[in-house]
């Protein structure tokens, strides 16, 4: 159950335990590891290419292995960069016997660690955001395109309008969702952000398979 749940989500992620061995890992965890950019498992431990950000990580799984006789050990934020330059944010959560334990999870993991990308996987939740604040199609595109190329002469450029035009849906998405700067559109779509993995795929509860 646990599982499947898992695999759900957009984001990697994994069950370790103290010394980093790998006990479970996702469908977007295992695809990065496939990948070999920012993961790696090697004897099954799990390993990240960037020294600092592995030793920070490694150090803070040993910290979870600790945690039920150190209670205050907290989740640990640690940035990282793929060679292509993408950014991606690894937290890792520590796991107390306690939770382990009332979870049903595998008493062996000492921390879970969720790793993503530092982008906004809005594309799927388009139609919801559209819906929320009762866009055109014409409107939703200039928003998507704001948030993603953030000028308006590239929007202009990557949409195949006029400048004028761009400026005129702006006017309209300020309106329509009460924004007084284009930051204030990039946090309200960052807020329709799902944590799950092609949403579209999914079927609502209840719907036939």
């Amino acid at each position: 159950m646990f599982a499947d749940a898992f695999d759900g989500l957009h984001a990697g992620m994994y069950l370790v335990e103290a010394d980093a061995h790998l006990i479970h890992a996702n469908i977007a965890g295992r695809a990065l590891i496939d990948a070999g950019d920012i993961l790696h498992e090697v004897r099954g431990r799990l390993l990240v290419s960037d020294l600092p950000a592995n030793l920070t990580l490694q150090c803070a799984f040993a910290a979870a292995g600790q945690a039920d006789r150190s209670p205050a050990a907290g989740a640990t934020a640690v940035p990282m960069t793929g060679r292509d330059g993408q950014r991606y944010v690894a937290d890792a959560l520590p796991l107390p016997a306690g939770t382990r334990r009332n979870s049903g999870a595998n008493r062996r993991a000492a921390a879970a660690l969720f790793v993503r990308k530092t982008a906004l996987p809005i594309l799927s939740r388009a139609e919801v955001i559209s819906k929320a604040f009762r866009l055109t199609p014409a409107e939703l595109r200039v928003l998507l395109a704001l948030v993603e190329l953030g000028g308006i002469p590239e929007v202009a450029a990557a949409l195949g309008i006029a400048g004028s035009t761009v400026k005129t849906h702006l006017r309209r998405l300020f309106d329509k969702t009460g924004a007084a700067r284009q930051a204030d559109l990039v946090k309200i779509v960052a807020g329709y952000a799902t944590p799950l993995r092609e949403l579209a795929k999914y079927n609502p509860v209840g719907a036939p398979p």
